[in-house]
């Protein structure tokens, strides 16, 4: 369970009945930040509106926020405040997966309106982003919410790194290209997934998105041809016909986006901001403001790194066994993730029966046995499932998973964002969390803080990652170093990297059987520190990984969870450079995309020891054959300066550990 240490200061209380429409001018109400940085302003007359600027620089012009839902109270409509309270809250929380910090102050101010008919607007001011919500306290147990207005209004036609969507009934694996354009080239017909950054005039970086989602869809935005962005939500499924065994066509839609409680909490319409680009690398808005866990009995989670099949096809070579998905070539990956101190394997599709029985695997599986094999060499076994057969049977699906032994579940395919798959992913960390299973969900949209609340899930897909350098050329270093200021700034991403194939710009080529990735093999290993996943992918195959042992050996020390982040150098697209802390010893990387780059590093995080400093690097030749690269070492202190050069689709990857 989240450990949450800190202090409520009461700021003030004001009681109020009267009507804001009936008076001549806006009722304005001022929330200032911590450190008196950032603003927000709201204004009620007739509607509510809500502006947000940092340093008297507008931010956000004043945008419409409202609930429409089928009763007589209309959240946000010819609103009559009643009470207004602003209280400063001054908290530490301590992870129990640490993602990017294992600590995380949550130090913020929030303003709180009530309105009479039974509803409240919670805005909270960060030193880093905003946010607001609505409460409901309604009479009715139960309500339908037809739609909800949150407008995003910018100051001029920001620079906005556009999420691509194109399915019009919103689904979709999320897995989404950043289009660099600007708000005004995007129409109201074009929509876009979440978070999605922006670039405010005065060039403070806006990401927006959404937390604490739970019984309600998901947030999109859409164009307008202007400076404004539009909400849309997927309404509720009605009717539906089955594609194959993973897919829909919907035959039906409600007329409404969630039937739910009369009583309760909304998702957080969220803002972070951010001066510089590598503050992206460390925010912490979407976990901040994300419900504690809920979980007492958490010692059975264990983060760690897993040799996995699906990448390259089973494609092992030099054993006397015929490779694919049987016992002997899983045996195979268990020995390897032993030799390498991986706790665990994937089994990933095709180990059961067919894709929709779960509950019996494929007579070429020995599930037991390799659970037991497992077992004897330190290895746990991960188990794939495609989310439908999980929904229908879910409780004895995944009790019959824990009687096995298996550790835990990848989830796969739910690829839609409406009120039931929110509710599905809830169920299944839950159902997960009964049984003792940790959950990757793949086929997913973007964290919302979900893992907070149940720590048990450790990594979410909802992003285009190295599967598809099987079947496209999208997968490219500037791609690369677009993720990590947008995507994962919402937690946790499997990106699944570890490539061992690698190619420039000019060699790369599309083999799905053995597929490589662009950029240097530096790059990829800078990948385990770069990218946040507490549960981390070894993609490639082991027979790769065997033949390359430095490299391999050199991955496998690299944790997946971090007490301590700090970002060093960045810039959206272009570069990342970014140390963690995990125990007593650092890790550095560095990314490049396809211009080569060198950064002088000092090194005023470390304590007053001495620290070894054991660094992969790109090869002289790594311009001209990407896998090239070269480990060296040195000692190094806190006045030190690090030389980081990296080549065109480079990277720098360093392990520093304390001289005894």
């Amino acid at each position: 369970m989240d450990t949450i240490i800190g202090k409520i200061l009461l700021i003030g209380t004001f009681f109020y009945a009267i009507s804001a429409n009936a008076q001549s001018r806006p009722k304005t109400y001022q929330l200032q930040s911590p450190d008196k940085k950032i603003k927000i302003d709201v204004a009620i007359t007739d509607k509510i509106t809500w502006a947000v600027s940092q340093e008297n620089e507008p931010l956000l012009r004043p945008s419409l926020i409202a609930l429409h839902l089928n009763n007589k109270v209309q959240p946000g409509v010819n609103p009559v405040l009643i009470k207004q309270q602003i209280k400063s809250y001054n908290d530490l929380i301590v992870a129990t997966v640490a993602i990017k910090n294992r600590e995380i102050i949550n130090h913020f101010n929030e303003l709180k309106l009530d309105f009479k008919g039974g509803y409240s607007i919670y805005f909270r001011a960060y030193n880093d982003g905003v946010a607001y919500r609505f409460e409901t306290h309604l009479k009715d147990l139960n309500i339908e919410v037809l739609g909800e207005t949150a407008d995003f209004n910018f100051n001029g036609n920001n620079r906005v790194f556009w999420p691509q969507e194109e399915n019009k009934e919103f689904l979709s694996h999320f897995e989404s290209l950043y289009k660099d354009s600007v708000i005004t080239a995007f129409k109201p017909t074009q929509h876009a997934a979440l978070p999605m950054l922006l670039f405010a005039t005065n060039g403070t970086k806006l990401l927006v998105s959404e937390a604490d989602l739970y019984d309600y869809p998901n947030l999109f935005l859409f164009g307008t041809n202007g400076n404004s962005l539009k909400a849309g939500f997927p309404k509720v499924i009605e009717e539906s016909l089955p594609v194959r065994d993973r897919g829909i066509k919907i035959t039906k839609l409600a007329n409404y986006i969630a039937t739910t409680s009369g009583r309760r909490k909304y998702p957080w319409r969220t803002i972070a901001i951010c001066r510089d680009d590598k503050e992206l690398l460390v925010n912490n808005l979407t976990y901040k403001l994300s419900t504690p866990s809920v979980l007492t009995d958490t010692e059975w989670i264990k983060p760690g790194k897993v040799a996995w099949d699906w990448w390259n096809d089973n494609n092992i070579y030099g054993v006397n066994f015929k490779a694919g998905i049987n016992t002997e070539t899983y045996k195979y990956y268990i020995d390897f993730a032993s030799a390498y101190g991986l706790p665990y394997i994937m089994l990933d599709e095709g180990w059961t029966r067919t894709t929709t029985d779960l509950l019996n695997p494929s007579k070429n599986i020995d599930i037991q046995g390799l659970i037991n094999y497992g077992k004897s060499k330190g290895v746990g076994v991960w188990l794939w499932t495609l989310w439908e057969p999980l929904d229908k049977d879910m409780d004895k699906i995944m009790a019959l998973y824990a009687k096995w032994g298996a550790k835990g579940i990848k989830v796969d395919f739910m690829a839609r964002a409406e009120q039931y798959m929110v509710n599905f992913y809830e169920r299944t960390a839950a159902t997960a969390a009964k049984y003792k299973l940790m959950v990757d969900l793949h086929g997913a949209y973007k964290p919302v803080g979900l893992n907070r609340k149940y720590p048990n899930v450790l990594t979410y897909e909802g992003v285009r990652g190295a599967e598809n350098n099987k079947w496209s050329t999208e997968i490219t270093p500037t791609h690369n170093l677009t993720l990590p200021f947008i995507r994962m700034a919402a937690g946790p991403m499997d990106y699944t990297p570890g490539a061992m194939i690698n190619a420039t710009k000019k060699n790369f080529s599309i083999v799905y059987s053995a597929p490589m990735s662009m950029g240097t093999r530096a790059h990829q290993v800078a990948m385990y520190v770069m990218y946040e996943s507490p549960l981390q992918m070894l993609a490639d195959n082991p027979s790769n990984y065997l033949k390359d042992s430095l490299c391999t050996s050199f991955i496998s020390r690299i944790p997946t969870v971090w007490d301590q982040t700090i970002a060093l150098e960045g810039k959206v697209g272009e570069y990342a450079v970014i140390a963690r802390k995990n125990g007593n010893k650092w890790y550095i990387s560095g990314m490049t995309d396809w211009n080569a780059r060198s950064f002088k590093t000092p090194l005023p995080f470390l304590d007053l020891k001495k620290y070894k400093m054991e660094v992969l690097s790109d090869g002289v030749n790594a311009s001209r054959h990407a896998a090239d690269y070269k480990l060296s070492s040195s000692t190094v202190t806190a006045t030190s300066t690090v030389d980081i050069r990296m080549e065109k689709g480079g990277g720098w990857c360093a392990i520093l550990t304390p001289v005894e």
